[in-house]
């Protein structure tokens, strides 16, 4: 797994890095499979309480890598997206952390949609987005066309995808693409010490958010009130909403725990 993804602990978070830099993390079958591992590893890991998904080097991730998608013997465009790609965004979103995507530099093709399915995104102010697909005849896929419209709008995900147009990171805070960025000096440490405070924070009830998030994407109104009271009482009944309110009551600080 090291030679394409590299992991890491610190605080209760887990840092898992893309590590092809001489391609831009281009992604390959190995990278892809091993990035699936990670991401299952966390998941079930209770010592892990948020994680962090970015890069090594310079660039985020400049989608997928195209020499082995041509090359004869090379896996077909379908087995790519749905045996690499398509997992990777399922686990991303079912993953039952906090998971922060630090976008250190371009993100483009899958490279930018895989980020985009991270809970909270952050990036470098010199960072760019880009839905490449159109350059090369293809559509956006890891879930860009599910994704985009719900964070900018259909008008807007529309154009972004025909003209592959880069967006800085300014332009995707502003459009509500990502949530915030940070200097390029000092974005390694404010990124980490971001993801360290969720993991200090109730993790079990941020994993309900997150559940009830995914669900309101397909529920109509009724059915997600029905979920929000379902997942309401489930937070209820954790150690964390006890210790919370016990730290209110003898007005401290409180220690969650994530259970």
């Amino acid at each position: 797994m090291a030679e394409y993804i590299t992991t890491s602990m610190e605080d209760g978070v887990c840092v898992i890095s893309l590590n092809r830099p001489d391609k831009y993390h281009s992604f390959i079958k190995p990278m892809e499979f091993a990035l699936q591992d990670a991401l299952d590893a966390a998941a079930e890991d209770d010592s892990v309480r948020a994680v962090l998904l970015t890069a090594t080097g310079k660039a985020f991730c400049a989608g997928q890598d195209l020499k082995e998608a041509t090359e004869p013997g090379g896996p077909e465009l379908t087995k790519i997206v749905s045996e690499h790609y398509n997992p990777i965004i399922h686990k991303m979103r079912n993953l039952p952390k906090p998971l922060v995507v630090g976008v250190n530099g371009v993100a483009a093709g899958a490279g930018a949609n895989i980020a985009l399915a991270g809970d909270i995104v952050l990036a470098t102010e010199s960072a760019t987005f880009i839905q490449a697909f159109s350059k090369i005849g293809l559509i956006p896929d890891s879930g860009g066309t599910f994704m985009l419209p719900r964070l900018v709008g259909l008008q807007r995900a529309t154009a972004l995808m025909m003209t592959a147009d880069p967006v800085t990171a300014k332009e995707a805070v502003d459009m509500g693409m990502i949530y915030k960025y940070f200097p390029d000096e000092s974005f390694a440490k404010d990124v980490l010490a971001f993801t360290k405070k969720l993991a200090k924070m109730p993790t079990k009830g941020l994993m309900l958010t997150k559940k009830a998030l995914n669900k309101s994407l397909t529920n109509n109104l009724d059915t997600q009130l029905q979920c929000e009271d379902d997942l309401q009482t489930q937070a209820g009944n954790t150690r964390d909403f006890k210790e919370g309110v016990a730290a209110f009551i003898e007005k401290r600080q409180p220690n969650f725990e994530g259970r």
